[in-house]
């Protein structure tokens, strides 16, 4: 079975706790990084009686710093290769305001762990179940530091969810590339995509389009959420425009729901990646399928991006700005 290891953010929230209370928590991050912490920012700050949770973008919190910022915060920050400048700098400004700090990244010893209380290194390259470990990891320290400090019953149900849904992912991706392959086939000369989620999705639209489609494939691109569809969005709703729908197996399904019946009213051009169609409550508990369903559709949105850029000719590496010059 695939699974992350739920005890280190357990030994790392302990150590940290022994040291100060923690009143806020700060999820900081740029592009997908920054989305990829979305639902541990929406899992906690949804269940947490106490604690003051926020999410910042790595160069607002280092521009215009929350006042509450100080010993009794706890900064989460992220980076993949553990270089984004912005993040690395966030971290410093935290330590110097006397927060603790957890780095989650993909390279061990890199700039964004110099100088943290703890670093959590997830894996990326060995499958599309691994692809969503930074996001796994992220919501198991979301729950941990619930529990810790102040209790949940959710958390026998989150463990077993996060102790179960790599293998769903991973299924979940490798059965939906034939699909995948006529989806990208029918839309490889869109010259634009539209994104939508909810709840704990509701990044995982958010980055498809601006990271999968405008940064690596050029495509223009909107995303907003289910609900949000309904004021403004869906003034673009005919046969002519292009959509994606990633719907929740949760507490906010009704609203993606709502929707997709709105898409399916006027004939637009319409993909549904629905968590409920891959089993994802087969392996986790009902109560907790909100919070979990993000990294199902990150898998097979993955398998969709790669489909996608093979029919165009354009691999999800290719850059024209992003590397290559001083910005």
């Amino acid at each position: 079975m695939y699974e992350i290891d739920l005890a280190c953010p357990q030994q790392i929230v302990a150590h940290l706790l022994k040291a100060h209370e923690i009143k806020q928590v700060a999820f900081v991050g740029c592009g997908a990084s920054m989305s990829e912490l979305y639902p541990a920012f929406y899992f906690l700050k949804n269940n947490t009686q106490q604690l003051n949770v926020q999410i910042f973008t790595a160069n607002e919190f280092n521009y215009d710093k929350p006042a509450w910022l100080g010993t009794h915060t706890l900064v989460v920050s992220c980076s993949l290769g553990g270089g984004t400048p912005e993040t690395v700098e966030a971290n410093k400004c935290a330590k110097a305001a006397g927060a603790s700090v957890i780095a989650i990244t993909h390279i061990p010893d890199s700039a964004l762990t110099e100088g943290v209380d703890a670093v959590i290194v997830h894996g990326f390259e060995a499958n599309y179940a691994a692809k969503t470990e930074k996001m796994g990891y992220a919501l198991a320290l979301a729950l941990e530091l619930l529990y810790q400090i102040e209790g949940t019953e959710l958390y026998e149900d989150m463990c077993a969810g996060l102790t179960g849904v790599f293998e769903v992912a991973e299924n979940a991706a490798l059965s939906s590339g034939k699909d995948a392959a006529l989806w990208a086939h029918a839309h490889k000369d869109d010259d634009c995509i539209h994104f939508m989620a909810s709840g704990a999705s509701e990044k995982v639209a958010y980055s498809t389009s601006l990271f999968l489609m405008m940064e690596m494939q050029w495509i223009n691109s909107g995303n907003f959420n289910s609900g949000e569809y309904f004021h403004g969005p869906f003034e673009l709703t005919d046969d002519k425009h292009s959509f994606v729908l990633f719907m929740s197996d949760g507490k906010t399904r009704p609203m993606d729901a709502r929707a997709l019946a709105f898409l399916q009213r006027f004939d637009a051009q319409y993909l549904l990646i629905d968590a409920k169609d891959f089993g994802l409550t087969n392996v986790v508990p009902a109560s907790v399928a909100t919070y979990i369903s993000p990294l199902v559709h990150t898998a097979v949105m993955r398998v969709y991006a790669e489909q996608l850029a093979e029919a165009r000719q354009h691999p999800l590496t290719k850059r024209r700005y992003m590397w290559k010059l001083t910005y």
